[in-house]
């Protein structure tokens, strides 16, 4: 896996770090190391066991549940607003999902024993990572609904829309193969989907590469758990960590 180190961004450009009372952001980022994560990278693969953690700042990952006839089912799409290795909240060394970038850009990096440590010393940011670990309970919950009654255009808007979100920007790369197994759908399925999309001019999509067009118009088209999941994550973690 390559990562290489970059220019440090704003301390704040992750929310659950910016929701912190500055002494414990310091603490915290005092341990980190900044890196750039590269699309199509491998963070982890189930069964390993987790050695760092991850406040993306403007990188898009993947966490993707695997079945042994299937390339596999996205569980959440996680970016600046989270990130990756929660287990270790829980005390759980072990991660059971696939864990893909899928948007390059930088994130900071701990070592699972700095982040135990931190965990003991911060009261804040032990409750901001247990609210923001019922936010990712009730989105699975969500995402388990919408995955079985949702039509494939609707739950392909839907995200679209949560990668818009994640990437900061109208455009990014995003392959069939790639959609097809975020989705848990075929090729085919998300063929049609995206043509039907474009067909609307809502998207722009063309060799991988996808342009938002009309975002209000895909908010339209998108089934309601787009709305819903943004209503779960603002209950839970629109306010400041207090003592």
């Amino acid at each position: 896996m390559h990562m290489d180190t970059v220019k440090t961004p704003r301390q704040l450009d992750n929310r659950l770090l910016a929701a912190l009372p500055d002494h414990d952001q310091g603490r915290i980022l005092s341990n980190c190391e900044c890196i750039e994560l590269h699309r199509g990278e491998v963070l982890s693969e189930p069964g390993e066991r987790i050695h760092a953690v991850y406040f993306p700042t403007n990188a898009v990952v993947s966490l993707v549940t695997r079945l042994a006839d299937h390339p596999g089912l996205e569980v959440w799409l996680i970016g600046r607003e989270g990130m990756i290795g929660a287990p270790l909240v829980l005390g759980v060394g072990l991660t059971r999902l696939h864990t893909l970038v899928q948007g390059a850009g930088p994130a900071w990096r701990m070592s699972a024993e700095a982040f135990g440590e931190a965990l003991h010393q911060s009261d804040a940011l032990q409750r901001t990572l247990e609210r923001y670990l019922a936010v990712l309970m009730s989105q699975a919950e969500r995402m388990v609904a919408c995955t079985r009654f949702h039509v494939i255009e609707a739950r392909l808007a839907r995200w679209l829309l949560m990668s818009q979100d994640r990437a900061h920007s109208n455009r990014f790369h995003v392959t069939h193969e790639v959609l097809a197994a975020m989705l848990g759908v075929r090729r085919a399925g998300v063929t049609r989907a995206a043509m039907l999309l474009q067909g609307s001019r809502l998207i722009d999509y063309r060799r991988g590469d996808v342009t938002i067009l009309d975002r209000a118009g895909l908010l339209a088209a998108a089934c309601d758990c787009y709305e819903a999941m943004a209503a779960i994550d603002e209950q839970f973690m629109d306010h400041r960590a207090v003592p």
